[in-house]
């Protein structure tokens, strides 16, 4: 129960973080259209926010190697974590002078000071999803944490453009930057709150970094010695390793970090043009599409979440169906209340059913979930670029249900066995979220109708998606080295 109290309270800060991210594209109209920017630098926002993990990621390393040991492990983990919320605090402060002054500059740098927060939040509270409970279920636990991310992400949107317009429908005008003001400063009251939640809360302020943990089933002596030899084997021969970035599995994972962030970003970005292009559909009309793209993370999230939860085993596949089909209802509720007609994706319900069936199969396998997931994405996008109409828009979308649980299946295979080193790894796997903006820009460059057009810019994605395959075989082997099986419980941290 203890642990059950303290994972609900560490995963509030993954709703500020999706809370923020997609707010972002609702301040990108907002300071276009009053300071008279160029598309590329009303970019810059979301350039400012994300470039901001991989500097907050380099600082941390930097300042680890400088003092001549982890920061987390210095100062324990809740204090990382609302350390980090009193520095994304400062940085909503500059949205008030930024707003008076009617500055673009102090209104980036205030973005870009929150994600240094996060950044740091991030490195901390990752590995303590993951760890704080039956190493065997971290990646479901992960999954759990970045459905409610994502409940962020659907409801963040609607709560700033009503305190901005007044309205949740789609952003009109604005008679004056004044408005921005104060949903910021109240979200940074929210985060001082929240710190000092943290500061005083329940949760571990250290990972315990023993070589092994064993799964509390029965098992024979013969079992245990047979075990205890292999770890200790794993034992001897990896604790010579001075850094993170020595673990295959590490260095790995971080190019898969990439390239996951690229493929989900990207597929998102270029769905407007494709919409445009090929279905000649209206600009304000599109907007509901992309937030299914992203709801449909949330219903994956929730859906992988499921193995996390502490119920027999017939709830279980009951919730295996009930939870994706409640987060597909908040997003239908959440874009009713926006008044926009979402009588078009009534279908999507069925595209859901290969979810469930993929989840099923994986079992809680981080590894074999990766290969799994990884190869439908492959098949969607290969039916999105040879198909036409709404088929191929449904297959786009779709991307969305089947990246959804890869950060965490990637996050808990990467930095399995890292031991004293796992803080060390979570930083340089969250420096591995600028993905997101490179490869999108590869996308938009192939995209061009001289190379590949815009729907055969997709095999992009596939591209990707092929290495997290691999990534996903690859990652099972070299851990099963290491003594580390999720099929057989045996895991060594």
């Amino acid at each position: 129960m203890k642990n059950n109290n303290a994972f609900f309270v560490l995963i509030s800060v993954f709703f500020f973080w999706g809370f923020v991210a997609a707010s972002n594209d609702i301040l990108i109209p907002v300071f276009k259209e009053k300071l008279n920017l160029e598309q590329w630098q009303s970019q810059m926002i979301s350039f400012a926010f994300y470039v901001a993990y991989t500097v907050g990621s380099v600082i941390y390393f930097g300042l680890s190697k400088a003092t001549g040991g982890d920061i987390l492990n210095r100062i324990g983990y809740k204090n990382g974590i609302a350390l980090g919320l009193v520095v994304s605090a400062l940085g909503t402060l500059l949205f008030y002078p930024a707003a008076e002054m009617s500055s673009f500059t102090l209104m980036i740098s205030g973005l870009f000071i929150v994600g240094l927060g996060f950044s740091l939040q991030q490195t901390a509270a990752n590995p303590l999803v993951i760890t704080i409970g039956d190493p065997t279920k971290g990646s479901q636990r992960l999954s759990l944490a970045g459905g409610i991310n994502n409940f962020g992400t659907t409801i963040g949107p609607l709560v700033v453009s009503f305190a901005i317009f007044g309205s949740v429908a789609a952003p009109s005008t604005l008679d004056s930057l004044e408005a921005v003001k104060t949903p910021y400063l109240i979200l940074g009251a929210a985060f001082i709150i929240v710190a000092l939640f943290f500061k005083f809360s329940s949760l571990p302020n250290k990972i315990e970094t023993e070589e092994h943990v064993i799964d509390g089933e029965h098992l024979t002596s013969l079992q245990k010695e047979t075990e205890e030899s292999i770890i200790d084997a794993v034992s001897t021969s990896t604790s010579r390793r001075s850094s993170a970035i020595h673990y295959p599995q590490l260095w790995m994972g971080m190019i898969a970090i990439f390239l996951y962030v690229g493929v989900e970003v990207s597929t998102a970005s270029n769905l407007p043009e494709f919409m445009r292009i090929h279905l000649n559909t209206p600009t304000n009309e599109i907007a509901t599409y992309v937030s299914l793209f992203w709801a449909s993370l949330m219903i994956g999230r929730w859906t992988g979440a499921v193995g996390a939860l502490n119920v027999k085993d017939s709830f279980k596949n009951l919730f295996r169906f009930v939870l994706p089909y409640a987060a597909f209802g908040i997003f239908l509720i959440a874009n009713g209340i926006a008044q926009h007609d979402t009588s078009s994706l009534y279908y999507y319900a069925f595209v859901i059913l290969i979810l469930i069936g993929a989840d099923y199969f994986s079992s809680g396998n981080p590894a074999r979930q990766l290969l799994l997931f990884s190869s439908i994405g492959i098949i969607a996008l290969f039916i999105g670029m040879f198909a036409d109409g709404m088929v191929s828009v449904y297959a786009f979308i779709s991307v969305g249900l089947f990246c959804s649980t890869l950060w965490p299946c990637i996050f808990t295979l990467a930095i399995a066995g890292l031991g004293k080193n796992t803080n060390q790894g979570s930083g340089f796997l969250i420096m591995m979220i600028m993905g997101g903006g490179f490869i999108s820009l590869l996308q938009g460059i192939v995209a061009d109708d001289s190379l590949l057009g815009i729907q055969y810019s997709y095999v992009v994605g596939v591209l990707c998606f092929a290495y997290l395959a691999f990534y996903g075989y690859k990652a099972s082997s070299i851990l099963k080295k290491q003594g580390i099986s999720y099929d057989n419980k045996v895991i060594a941290h």
